[in-house]
C-alpha cells in the first residue's frame, strides 16, 4: 500500500512539474491558410498593429512570430508557428500562454472552458476571420521567367514601411507628373516601383518610384526629381490583381516559388502598374506584374 501512495505521489509531483514548468503553452490552435507564410506573417502583424495593447517580438525567423496581447490586467503571449503544407496551404500553429503562470488556472483549463481558453479561442478565430477576408481581396498568379528591357526614367526615392508603399506612391504622383509636364516630357511606359531595400522582418523598404519617359537633351535639376537609366534583365515573375496596397502579397509568392524551385534570386523586387487606382472600378481587376530579379 505504502508503495502505491508512493508511486501516486512521484506521479502526482511529475505531473504538477510538468503543468508549471515544461508544458509551454494552455491553449494551442492549428488553422490552414490559402496562402504562402510570408503573406501569413505580414498579415498577422498588420491585425496586430490594429489591435490596442498589442506588441511582436521580433524573432529573426520569419515563420516564427511573438505576440504579446493584453486584456485587462492579464498579459497572454501567443507563440504563432507557420509551415508550409502543401503547395497551396500554410499551416498556422498557436499556442497561447499566460506571462503570470497561475496553477489554479492551469488545472481549470484542463477540465473546463475558462475565460482564458475563450479570449484564446476568439482572438484566433478573429485572426482567421480576417486573415480569410484579406487572402479573397487579391489574386496572384507566378508565371515563370521573363524579361524586362532597359528604360530612361524620371523616379523619387522614398524610404518607409512596407505597409505604407502606396502612400508613398500617391503623395508623389503629382510632383511626378507635374515636373514632366512642365517640362514637356513625354512619357513612354507604365510607372513602376523599383526597391533597392528590403528589410523584411522590420518590414522597412527603401524604392524609387519611376516613369518611363522619352529622353531629352535638356532635363530640370530641381532636386526633387532625378533621372536614370533603368537597366531591366531577368526576372521571375507574378501576375498580382487587386488593390496596390497589397501587392507586396505577390513579393512573398515569387520568394517561396523561388525556394521550392531552386532558383536563385534578388530580394529587390520591381513592380510595373497598369491602372490609375484612382479611376476606382473592382479592385480584382486591377493588374500590377511583379519580377523578381535572377542574378
Amino acid at each position: 500500500m505504502k508503495k502505491i501512495l508512493g508511486i501516486l505521489l512521484v506521479a502526482l509531483l511529475g505531473f504538477f512539474i510538468w503543468l508549471m514548468f515544461l508544458k509551454p503553452y494552455d491553449f494551442i490552435a492549428v488553422l490552414d491558410a490559402k496562402s504562402v507564410p510570408g503573406t501569413v506573417n505580414h498579415t498577422l502583424k498588420t491585425w496586430s498593429r490594429s489591435i490596442e495593447d498589442s506588441d511582436i517580438r521580433q524573432t529573426g525567423d520569419m515563420n516564427h512570430i511573438l505576440q504579446e496581447l493584453r486584456f485587462n490586467d492579464s498579459l497572454f503571449l501567443l507563440d504563432w508557428k507557420l509551415s508550409r503544407k502543401n503547395d497551396s496551404l500554410t499551416r498556422v500553429e498557436v499556442g497561447v500562454s499566460l506571462e503570470k503562470k497561475n496553477p489554479f488556472m492551469r488545472i481549470l483549463n484542463l477540465f473546463s472552458d475558462t475565460d482564458f481558453k475563450r479570449r484564446s479561442r476568439n482572438t484566433i478565430l478573429d485572426f482567421n476571420e480576417i486573415l480569410k477576408e484579406h487572402l479573397a481581396s487579391f489574386r496572384v498568379s507566378v508565371d515563370g521567367e521573363a524579361s524586362l528591357e532597359p528604360t530612361f526614367c524620371a523616379y523619387v526615392t522614398i524610404e518607409d514601411g512596407q505597409f505604407q508603399k502606396a502612400l508613398g506612391m500617391m503623395q508623389n504622383y503629382s510632383l511626378l507628373s507635374n515636373v514632366l509636364l512642365e517640362n514637356n516630357i513625354e512619357l513612354s511606359g507604365m510607372p513602376f516601383v523599383e526597391v533597392t531595400y528590403w528589410d523584411q522582418e522590420k518590414e522597412k523598404l527603401k524604392y524609387n518610384f519611376c516613369y518611363p519617359i522619352v529622353k531629352k537633351d535638356s532635363l530640370p535639376k530641381n532636386g526633387l526629381v532625378s533621372f536614370k537609366q533603368f537597366k531591366g534583365g531577368q526576372y521571375l515573375k507574378a501576375t498580382y490583381n487587386g488593390n496596390y496596397i497589397s501587392s507586396d502579397r505577390a513579393w512573398y509568392a515569387l520568394l517561396d516559388y523561388a525556394k521550392q524551385q531552386g532558383i536563385e534570386i534578388e530580394e529587390k523586387p520591381v513592380e510595373v502598374f497598369f491602372n490609375n487606382p484612382n479611376m476606382g472600378g473592382d479592385e480584382l481587376d486591377w493588374r500590377a506584374d511583379i519580377y523578381m530579379p535572377m542574378p
